[in-house]
């Protein structure tokens, strides 16, 4: 790589000399400086530490070039991608309000779960009924949670009785009016 840089340099100079290229551009020899110090240092580093902002900078120059010219960068291509994803997970944090959502007052645990042992039958509707007769507030999801997480099933299904507060159709009973033909007499 430093031969062909070295070359390519030699190269230019003596067509700029003859007339027939453009003259050596300051800009060109910086470039060719930074890539052969940046040979240098990846001969002698063999895991370069990056600060944050250095990261933050790599990682937005890395989105104005184009991916087939990642290459010049000192770290893998899945790096700066990961950086990216690092900076907009970042940016896109809310700071959490109030207390942890996550955990409940103990007391409340053991008041649901002492009112699902001791009346199996109910739901966890029923519980947070209950509990809010109690003056407990406690949300529905909440106690469902906590009987799962403590093995308490859902209470016994009602067997559906027809006729009562359901779509099954009532069982229709014979009046005398209409009551079965009766056998003929002989």
């Amino acid at each position: 790589m430093v031969v062909r840089t070295l070359a390519f340099v030699v190269v230019r100079q003596v067509l700029g000399l003859i007339g027939l290229g453009p003259s050596p551009d300051t800009k060109d020899v910086e470039i060719a400086v930074l890539r052969h110090q940046l040979l240098v240092l990846r001969r002698q580093v063999a895991r370069p530490r990056y600060a944050p902002a250095d990261r933050i900078v790599l990682a937005t120059l890395a989105k104005l070039l184009p991916r087939d010219r990642w290459p010049i960068f000192l770290v893998n291509p899945s790096t700066l991608v990961r950086w990216h994803r690092e900076l907009v997970r970042r940016r896109w944090t809310y700071p959490t309000m109030g207390r942890n959502r996550r955990t409940l007052d103990p007391e409340v645990v053991d008041l649901v779960l002492r009112l699902a042992r001791e009346n199996p039958r109910w739901g966890y509707v029923r519980v947070v009924g209950e509990c809010r007769e109690l003056g407990v507030r406690v949300s529905a999801t909440s106690v469902r949670t906590i009987l799962r997480r403590h093995y308490l099933g859902p209470a016994p299904r009602r067997a559906v009785r027809p006729g009562l507060n359901s779509c099954a159709p009532r069982p229709t009973e014979l009046s005398p009016a209409t009551s079965l033909p009766s056998k003929p007499s002989d």
